[in-house]
């Protein structure tokens, strides 16, 4: 592989990174606006939320088989398209059913997605030496930061949702089909057959259980910013439809800064320090969340949140990586699981405690589990310290 053309998939896939930023921030920024188009009660709101993470795991695992034979880069090229356009079907439909079916299309679509793209940047990221994978969440970040912004206007604008995606997803379907014309996978770099990057090692899944609470902690946060925070703006802290899509963005904003000089921390400090600074000042966040005496507060805490999570996520993919770097597509597969499982125990947790008890106190439960990352920090330590600080040998040159 020529350094040009490992440039090229490391910049094409931050590209689908993006596009995937923008498709997710436009869904769930915009839960409100889908509740009440179809006319989802807040009883049977969390069992819509809900039925995408468990479709999205359900092809995560799938995914694993998959690639095995055709590779991570064919999966996203035409997964990405398909993720488009169920979002634009979910604003096209008036009917409970019609949402319920372009949902579930969305989320089977997602999961085959988020597993590929991660797939590609652990390879990448080997290939290169050094810790490169915060980079390719910053491009989400910063595609969130677009799609909330989207929303924002097409909430101020009282546009429909189909009126709001229509030319998003015009513009994106053809930008994604031709990034995933560059899609390479680090592992077809000299070197790394000998390494065992294409190696069929075994996944021991006590060495994985660690990374997989913490993939699970940090998606139950994640998921309670991305469903709840516009729900908790207008609810509990009495804003309007058009500030509540502010939090979203917000939080984007500082996780995009966090992940943008992330990857330096990790080089500098290692990975198990950057992910127990990360999850300490995302409890903050949660807990500033929950007291927080209006909106211009909660919008504060939401930021600082997304200072605080925005490392974890990422560290987590590149560890799984490193512990099997013989079946690092299995790993990185069977741990993007736990990212719907993080989803699918979140949404309907923080929304039971709210209706039960009171959205405030839901957030506490949040702020916990994030807060107990820091015990399991350590699994990030001598392998990441040693990858991530640049002590193992690249399999390539350095090409940016």
């Amino acid at each position: 592989m020529t350094d040009a053309r490992l440039r090229r998939g490391r910049e094409s896939l931050a590209v689908s990174f993006f596009v995937q930023g923008v498709t997710f921030a436009l869904l769930v920024t915009r839960i409100p606006a889908i509740q009440d188009r179809y006319g989802i009660s807040d009883a049977l709101l969390p069992a819509f939320l809900a039925a995408v993470p468990v479709l999205a795991g359900v092809a995560s695992v799938t995914t694993e088989k998959v690639v095995a034979r055709v590779g991570p880069a064919v999966v996203l090229r035409w997964a990405q398209p398909f993720v488009l356009l169920a979002l634009l079907a979910v604003g096209a439909g008036t009917e409970l059913w019609q949402a319920a079916v372009a949902l579930g299309l969305f989320g089977i679509a997602v999961g085959a997605l988020d597993a590929s793209m991660n797939m590609l940047g652990v390879s990448l990221q080997r290939a290169y030496g050094r810790s490169i994978m915060l980079g390719f969440h910053a491009s989400y970040s910063l595609g969130g930061i677009v799609g909330a912004s989207l929303a924002w206007a097409g909430a101020h604008w009282h546009l429909s949702l189909f009126t709001s995606y229509l030319p998003v997803v015009a513009v994106l379907v053809p930008l994604a089909l031709v990034a995933g014309r560059w899609y390479v996978a680090g592992g077809d770099a000299p070197g790394a057959e000998e390494d065992g990057e294409k190696g069929s090692g075994g996944i021991a899944f006590k060495l994985l259980l660690p990374l997989c609470l913490v993939m699970t902690f940090a998606y139950i946060g994640d998921s309670t910013v991305a469903n709840w925070s516009a729900k908790y703006l207008q609810d509990v802290l009495h804003s309007s439809e058009e500030l509540a899509t502010v939090p979203y963005n917000a939080y984007m904003v500082t996780t995009l800064l966090g992940r943008a000089v992330g990857d330096f921390g990790v080089r500098r400090l290692g990975a198990a320090a950057v992910v127990r600074g990360g999850a300490v000042l995302a409890a903050l966040g949660f807990g500033l969340v929950a007291v927080a005496p209006g909106a211009w507060a909660g919008i504060a805490a939401f930021t600082l949140l997304g200072l605080g999570l925005s490392v974890i996520v990422p560290q987590t993919f590149a560890a799984a990586g490193r512990l099997f770097p013989g079946n690092s597509d299995a790993a990185v597969a069977r741990l993007n699981v736990f990212n719907y499982v993080g989803f699918l125990v979140g949404s309907p947790l923080v929304g039971a405690l709210g209706d039960a008890w009171s959205y405030r106190g839901a957030m506490l439960v949040p702020m916990v589990l994030v807060l107990v990352t820091v015990v399991y920090a350590t699994s990030f330590g001598p392998r990441a310290a040693r990858y991530g600080g640049g002590h193992e040998r690249p399999r390539t040159v350095d090409v940016g």
